[in-house]
């Protein structure tokens, strides 16, 4: 047993479990390997276009809500208005209803002062009739004395 030859024989061994590990064994890691960097690189590649996404979505969401908010904000604006508004009209129909009433009550006070006037004056004539009888001690003819009354109810005025 010659120490070179078994030198020479592990070397020849070692030499075609190389060749054998380089042909057959070696190309379906090497190929495992490189699609999993592949997959590796995709999935990298994904989680970079998600951030973008989201990062596109997060500032969409704050752009609607900036606009819910001011619309928000001018529907508020809007209902101040049509409140004060509300408000203003019906001061003005209040203060129409009070003038109106105002009116007709006045109008009403100044006919029941007419009326008042108009009974006064006919019962100052009837009393003064009533006093020139008794003094007379005679009776007055209502109908020849009518224009009488008249003209003494014209001087009252």
């Amino acid at each position: 047993m010659n120490l070179n030859a078994t030198l020479i024989a592990q070397l020849v061994v070692f030499l075609v479990f190389v060749l054998f590990t380089m042909k057959f064994v070696w190309p379906p890691i090497t190929k495992a390997l490189d699609e999993r960097a592949q997959q590796v690189r995709d999935g990298l590649s994904a989680a970079d276009k998600a951030k973008t996404d989201l990062a596109l979505a997060e500032k969409r969401v704050g752009e609607e809500l900036r606009k819910a908010r001011e619309s928000a904000s001018d529907v508020r604006g809007v209902a101040e208005k049509q409140a004060a508004q509300i408000v203003e009209d019906a001061r003005a129909e209040a203060t129409r209803i009070v003038a109106a009433a105002r009116e007709a009550a006045e109008t009403e006070a100044a006919a029941a002062v007419q009326r008042a006037k108009e009974d006064l004056r006919g019962r100052v004539a009837e009393l003064a009739v009533a006093g020139a009888e008794r003094i007379l001690r005679r009776e007055i003819n209502a109908q020849v004395h009518a224009e009488l009354l008249t003209n003494l109810k014209q001087e009252l005025n």
